[in-house]
């Protein structure tokens, strides 16, 4: 694909994915959905690669969609992308993010600078926030008339309580990082020198471990942390784990325990 809003490059183990449109705060458009997506899809292809982090280029991470090429042009009756009207949240209609989101490899966003609107829902079902102290977090759909997209009535709920979630949907103000971590909506706040460098340390533990079982376990996350069913949540983990009990990794894990050694999950991945 040809990359005009986002850059790509690959760190070792770990892909390293930037909103790249500076001039504008790197605000959203559908154009940048879909090379996010294939820039997405393209790391959980590739077997070196063990987890992705995300970021925005210059000083904001990504100001909400691009307000004259994505509302001016829906209120002037057009698709402002691939059948916008037609997907989930605005999406254009070949990008289910969630569904991408939450079945990628480890997703890690490393937030620069502001993020409002689809800038934060967009990064809720991600696996790990880190902030830049100098970020803004802002939910400000209210203020546009319209309302949250992409689950984040459901995930922001998840991350920070009802009462926060609410107060942040129902204000629209920005919340400062320190805040924003306070209240369970990032999991690291650093100085922004630090931040790339926190994110690529988080990165590249998780691509230590075996790529199989860490989506099976973010697919236990997803299906389990809403659940009252427990029944079901032991199933679900039961039957992931004699999956597991049959699979390269697991048989390396433990020879590599016994032979004390570092266990090579790459080697013997199918």
């Amino acid at each position: 694909m040809d990359y005009r809003q986002v850059k790509v490059e690959n760190r070792g183990a770990v892909t390293l994915i930037t909103l790249n449109r500076p001039d504008k705060l790197n605000a959203w458009t559908p154009r940048m959905a879909e090379e996010l997506g294939h820039a997405i899809e393209t790391a959980n292809d590739d077997r070196d690669i063990g987890a992705i982090v995300m970021t925005g280029e210059g000083r904001g991470f990504c100001a909400g969609a691009d307000v004259d090429a994505v509302f001016k042009t829906r209120v002037d009756g057009k698709d402002p992308g691939n059948d916008t009207a037609g997907g989930s949240g605005g999406m254009p209609a070949g990008v289910d993010w969630i569904n991408l989101v939450r079945s990628s490899k480890p997703l890690i966003a490393a937030v620069n600078g502001v993020a409002v609107g689809i800038g934060v829902t967009m990064i809720l079902p991600f696996d790990i926030i880190v902030a830049a102290e100098e970020a803004k977090f802002g939910l400000v759909f209210v203020k546009m008339g319209i309302v949250p997209e992409l689950a984040s009535s459901h995930f922001l709920i998840s991350r920070m309580g009802w009462g926060n979630a609410s107060e942040m949907m129902l204000t629209a103000r920005l919340y400062p990082a320190a805040e924003a971590k306070a209240k369970g909506l990032c999991e690291y706040v650093v100085p922004q020198s630090e931040l790339l460098a926190k994110a690529f340390e988080l990165g590249n533990l998780i691509a230590e471990n075996p790529a199989r079982q860490l989506r099976m376990t973010k697919e236990l996350l997803t299906e389990n942390a809403c659940t009252t069913d427990l029944a079901r949540a032991q199933k679900l983990e039961t039957d992931a784990l004699q999956e597991c009990w049959t699979t390269p990794e697991h048989h390396e894990a433990v020879d590599a325990f016994l032979s004390k050694r570092k266990p090579d999950f790459r080697k013997v991945a199918s």
